[in-house]
């Protein structure tokens, strides 16, 4: 696909670093446009592009961040309202439109992913909320001609010290909005937060239970049609006829559409849509990928794996070291092709009018939806409006706008609006998926078992080189080593190794814990193989190497919390077992320890995990323990279960039988632990997906000696 780059000219791992240093107390400031004029109707005032207020006093928030149930729709208001000094449920919120003054001061773009959204908040946000509320203490000054010094803002008034004279912020947006902007501003003490940092309940949950909520798939608009379809089931194959007039006899169905590499039904509902799908049967020219499978996929890893690939980080003479050791240890690491199999459907509603195209989706990546509906309908991007929702799930599937592009190119044959929704069975055959991947590891140990010399090549797809190719630089994908070239362990010398290795064919993209959650597996899978060559304990061979007090501290209480080293028991027949993990990672300290049980049939079932996280400063420690818990869900649905496999060119997984999803009655007890921290706030999106992995297939290990080294874990165990 040809997607389009953000504008920016520094690189996702440029934004990366800077984040990391953000940990720190340094952040990239978003600049604040200077929007504080009043509307062109004089109605409202507007000191900055994320809040606008009033003259009844109510507070927009233009959310630059989309709601895929992360909790940043709960945690970025709370840093406006607490600096701005009002109740959180004065604040309302809109989505932000296409613009780039809406981009992550992470990632350059106007982007949500990859555990940015609360780390790139956290300064400006509060930024913006402290801006209009010194305007508003000075327009009062200026309204009772006082000293503003003698004027405090308070539940979204400004009131006098003396508590004689008060006026609510919508009176005073008239003066506000002709006063010049401050050049500075003074941000509230840590110690006076009545909102930050508190346990908040989210405020998108009440309509999300009551059904008021509106994703992209609820879109209703008069005379919408709606579409479903189907795409060539090998990759690169194309559409060789459709019958069209079997379609049309299944009642409600009104349209037949043919693309390139696909059909489309248009019907006036979706039932409709899906039975004239099925009554059309389209056929396929196959092309040369049909006789693909995940054999030969993994074969041309492991073959490209043998040769040296671009080095991406280097400590020392690690060749050297390597023959200097006691002892070397190597291993080889496979990870299968993972699907998002986001819980809200694919869909995108699009309408080509004479004036411009209108396209309502629920989209990580609003500016890039722009530019490509705006590509394919042959307009400017600025005659593209995109309407934005709330998003059903994200796991970086809607990262990506193959199915928008999908549904303009529909559209443009459709007269008004069409829903296009793809069913389960296309959404899992037709993903753009987590690409498999092959690590080659290797440690020369000395006598004590202490790593002196690591390396580590990684082969497997490029994601960056083609969603941002100004990343890829030096034959290096920097999302790619991403948790493998900056270990918390103390090892002298040190080298990774890229090598570039697509599959043929098959879409590749982002999958939530990106680089991390691959590498985590890895990593921590091989330490804990070193710890156990070296018999020793995982948790203390782990402590002897870390190099970061904070990330000691987790792991030592995430140990104590989870009753490391104490007796475990196992029902008749089974073996139980403990395994550990841990990463820095997004900008926070995660440590895990797994409890596993594994019965006769080499069943596994997770019964306790234990998290601990330092994730900086809590801004909404709710937010937080469920981030850590859905993300540990995640991370052990994939590790125990899932993989997407290819036999003649063909996905072989369709739906949530043989996509398996965690159920409630599988679901382990989760303890989440949050250090308390005064640094700013770190990614919790992510991290806890990325550690959940390799703990638990450390577990394993404990309990069965059996190492894993291929996920999933499920078929990996023999029977003993």
């Amino acid at each position: 696909m040809n997607m389009i780059a953000p504008s920016t000219g520094l690189s996702r791992r440029s934004f990366l670093k800077l984040g990391a240093a953000a940990g720190g107390g340094l952040l990239i400031e978003l600049s604040l446009p200077g929007a504080r004029a009043l509307a062109a109707d004089g109605a409202r005032f507007e000191p900055n592009a994320f809040i606008r207020i009033d003259r009844d006093g109510v507070v927009t928030l233009v959310m630059h961040k989309v709601e895929m149930g992360q909790g940043t729709y709960t945690a970025i208001p709370q840093l406006i309202a607490e600096e701005l000094d009002v109740p959180l449920d004065a604040v309302r919120l809109e989505h932000a439109p296409p613009d780039p003054k809406y981009a992550d001061p992470i990632i350059g773009a106007q982007i949500t992913g990859g555990s940015t959204s609360i780390r790139g908040a956290w300064k400006p946000m509060r930024e913006a909320g402290a801006t209009a509320r010194t305007l508003l203490v000075q327009a009062a000054a200026k309204k009772w001609n006082t000293d503003a010094a003698k004027l405090l803002a308070r539940d979204g008034a400004v009131i006098d010290s003396a508590g004689a004279r008060r006026a609510g912020y919508g009176e005073l947006v008239d003066v506000a909005a002709t006063l010049p902007l401050p050049t500075a501003v003074t941000l509230k003490d840590p110690k006076d937060f009545r909102l930050i940092g508190k346990p908040v309940r989210r405020i998108d949950a009440a309509s999300k239970v009551n059904g008021s909520a509106r994703f992209g798939i609820d879109v209703v608009l008069p005379g919408m049609k709606v579409a479903t379809v189907a795409a060539s089931p090998v990759f690169g194959g194309t559409l060789a006829g459709a019958d069209e007039a079997a379609a049309l006899k299944v009642k409600g169905v009104r349209q037949l559409v043919k693309l390139d590499n696909a059909v489309a039904v248009v019907a006036d509902h979706m039932w409709a849509a899906k039975q004239g799908l099925a009554a059309c049967a389209p056929r396929w020219k196959d092309g040369a990928h049909a006789k693909l499978d995940t054999v030969q996929i993994f074969a041309h890893l492991e073959k490209s794996s043998e040769g040296p690939g671009a080095v991406a980080h280097k400590t020392g003479d690690a060749a050297a070291a390597m023959k200097s050791g006691a002892r070397r240890i190597d291993a080889i690491y496979r990870q299968p092709m993972l699907a998002h199999a986001t819980m809200e459907p694919i869909n995108c509603t699009v309408d080509l009018k004479a004036d411009g195209l209108d396209v309502w989706v629920g989209t990580q990546v609003p500016g890039i939806a722009q530019a490509v509906a705006a590509q394919t309908a042959g307009l400017k991007p600025e005659q593209v409006r995109i309407h934005n929702h709330l998003l059903g799930g994200g796991f970086g599937r809607r990262l990506e706008v193959d199915f928008i592009a999908q549904a303009v190119a529909i559209g443009k044959q459709v007269r008004g609006p069409v829903k296009v929704v793809w069913t389960r069975e296309e959404d899992i055959q037709h993903d753009m998926y987590r690409p498999p991947y092959l690590d080659r590891i290797s440690a020369a140990v000395d006598a004590k078992g202490t790593p002196v010399a690591w390396t580590h090549r990684i082969a497997g797809s490029s994601i960056m080189a083609r969603f941002f190719p100004p990343a890829f630089k030096d034959g290096v994908d920097p999302d790619a080593v991403d948790g493998a070239v900056e270990l918390p362990y103390a090892i002298p010398a040190m080298q990774v190794e890229y090598q570039r290795v697509e599959p043929p064919a098959v879409p590749t993209a982002f999958w939530r814990g990106v680089g991390p959650t691959r590498n985590g597996f890895v990593v921590e899978g091989f330490i804990d193989e070193l710890a156990a060559a070296a018999g020793q304990d995982p948790v203390a061979y782990r402590r002897a190497l870390i190099k970061d007090a904070r990330t000691r501290a987790v792991l030592d209480l995430a140990a104590q919390r989870s009753g490391w080293g104490t007796p475990l028991k196992a029902a008749a027949g089974a073996r139980a077992g403990r395994g550990v993990a841990l990463m820095h990672v997004f900008g926070s300290r995660v440590a895990q320890v797994a409890e596993v049980e594994v019965n006769a049939d080499n069943e596994v079932r997770v019964r306790r995990v234990t998290c601990v996280i330092d994730c900086g400063f809590a801004v909404n420690p709710l937010t937080v323990a469920a981030q850590m818990e859905g993300g540990i869900m995640f991370g052990l649905t994939a590790a125990l279960w899932n993989e997407i496999t290819l036999a003649d060119g063909r996905v072989q997984q369709s739906n949530f039988h043989d996509v398996r999803m965690m159920r409630m009655n599988e679901a382990p007890q989760i303890d989440v632990h949050i250090v308390p921290s005064a640094e700013a706030p770190g990614g919790v999106g992510e991290p806890g997906t990325s550690v959940a992995i390799p703990a638990v297939v450390n577990a394993v290990f404990a309990a069965t000696g059996q190492r894993v080294r291929t996920l999933p874990i499920a078929g990996q165990l023999k029977t003993t």
